[in-house]
């Protein structure tokens, strides 16, 4: 009888199924039954459960409606016109789950559990100047009688071969479908398992969203910090509502103004650069305000504390922005530079930065660009080359005196590179600021409410005391508040 060898210093090896093994898994069972639906890519997905064998009992149909008319027959009309689109993607898995059960009996089929798997995809173009993305969902049961689950995600192809996107989009495919029926008690490690015999280099994963009964507790935010984490992707984003929303489609054309900060919690002087700060940007030519976009951005290494990030902190500065109805993004950029880099995939309109004095002066530190083979004048180049300008928010310095953009120390050999960006309006000052509040910050705030010290509600915009209070955020305890003589 063999019996494995194990030796000393084995390290133990997760086992990850073959796609093969995957797809006969799923057509051995005889209760998954359902169709698969492909556009733009081929029959990708679908061709490995026909390769793995018994799939007779696992497929109901596959079609691919590649012709735009025939589309629209099968699935409706979009009204923008475009077919690689979410809106796209919810009409075909919703179609597809609804023929399925008009057409099969559950009488005669009690235990089948249904699913619509689908994708819309848009390959890499001739030119090869556009690499192509997609929207890939399923829309299954766990249970017979329960309501239905679905997962969607948005991908964007980093091969630059058609035939490679395809076959990519094919595994994806079939780790979707195998997780989303053997993994979805663990939506995070289901996440990870997207990318089995895929690598990060091949595709990226920038948006998903779980729904349905078994993943009413799933809070999708942190699923998309998640593929941050896990280096899917470089910026997630969500909107006000707390709903994923896909970045592409949302900076689309617009003029940008950002705002990075730990967020730990938001406080006045935050609103107060952000309002002010806004009233500039839409003062400034060529900027209105149904086209201008304000986004509030939280690094991921701002999220670490001890090397691992905190999602109950992550989730308690999300829920404030949220309630101040501000758009949301986490991203993985350490300089500020990469930002407007991310920024300018999506659009060419007008870009500003807010930020307060000391991120200016850290951005004029060339340690953060010896890696760069043009060190600082590339950051900076990148930075600055676009129609992109910095409002700068004021500090007290060291003895009281106000600090703006006109007597702020840069190191000595920076000087001059300042003050050219200074000279040529790259650099504006924020000169309306409340004086009152500029020595409000969120550490200080933290710190007191982690304590139980009184007094730092008034430090925060109006209602947000109230939702800590209430929802018990940053380790608010109501029994430890100090009274005034403590």
């Amino acid at each position: 009888m063999d019996t494995e060898i194990k030796l000393k210093g084995d390290k133990i090896i997760e086992q990850i199924p073959s796609i093969k093994d995957k797809a006969l898994r799923i057509n051995l069972n005889e209760n998954i039954y359902g169709t698969f639906a492909e556009i733009g890519a081929g029959q990708e997905t679908v061709r490995h459960f026909f390769r793995s064998g018994g799939s007779s009992g696992t497929i109901a149909k596959a079609m691919s409606a590649y012709d735009k008319d025939f589309s629209d027959a099968v699935y409706g009309i979009e009204e923008d016109g475009r077919y690689v689109t979410e809106s796209r993607l919810k009409k075909m898995l919703s179609h597809e789950v609804n023929l399925i059960e008009q057409r099969l009996s559950r009488e005669k089929h009690p235990n089948k559990m249904f699913f619509s798997y689908a994708n819309t995809v848009a390959t890499i173009d001739f030119a090869k100047q556009f690499k192509g993305h997609g929207w890939v969902g399923i829309s299954y049961q766990i249970e017979p009688d329960e309501d239905y689950n679905e997962i969607i995600l948005h991908i964007r192809f980093k091969e630059t071969d058609v035939r490679l996107q395809q076959e990519t989009l094919g595994i994806l495919g079939v780790n979707l479908i195998y997780g989303a029926y053997y993994k979805y008690n663990d939506p995070k490690r289901l996440l990870r398992y997207l990318y089995d015999h895929l690598d990060k280099d091949q595709l990226e994963i920038d948006t998903i969203n779980f729904s349905g009964p078994r993943f009413a507790d799933v809070d999708n935010r942190l699923m998309s910090l998640q593929l941050v984490k896990n280096g899917m992707t470089d910026a997630v984003m969500f909107n006000p509502d707390g709903k994923n929303i896909l970045p592409a489609a949302i900076l689309y054309k617009k003029n940008i103004l950002a705002f990075r900060g730990s967020f730990r919690p938001v406080t006045k002087v935050n609103m107060d650069m952000y309002e002010k700060s806004l009233k500039m940007f839409l003062n400034e030519n060529k900027v209105n305000a149904e086209n201008t976009l304000v986004v509030f951005e939280i690094t991921l290494s701002n999220l670490r504390s001890d090397g691992e990030i905190d999602e109950r902190d992550f989730m308690d500065r999300a829920e404030l922005l949220c309630s101040l109805g501000q758009t949301v993004m986490i991203s993985n950029f350490q300089e500020y530079y990469k930002v407007v880099e991310y920024f300018a995939n999506y659009t060419k309109a007008r870009m500003g930065l807010a930020m307060g004095v000391n991120n200016l002066v850290d951005i004029f530190d060339e340690k953060y660009y010896r890696h760069l083979s043009g060190g600082i004048l590339e950051a900076f180049g990148k930075l600055f080359y676009r129609d992109m300008k910095v409002f700068l928010y004021p500090m007290i310095g060291e003895n009281g005196e106000i600090i703006t953009s006109e007597n702020l120390k840069v190191h000595p050999r920076m000087k001059e590179l300042y003050k050219f960006f200074k000279f040529n309006g790259k650099v504006v000052d924020i000169d309306d600021y409340d004086p009152s509040i500029l020595e409000v910050f969120s550490r200080e705030v933290l710190n007191m409410i982690n304590h139980g010290k009184p007094g730092w509600e008034q430090m925060l915009p109006s209602g947000i005391a109230e939702i800590i209070k209430e929802h018990r955020l940053f380790g608010f305890d109501p029994n430890k508040v100090l009274n005034e003589s403590n």
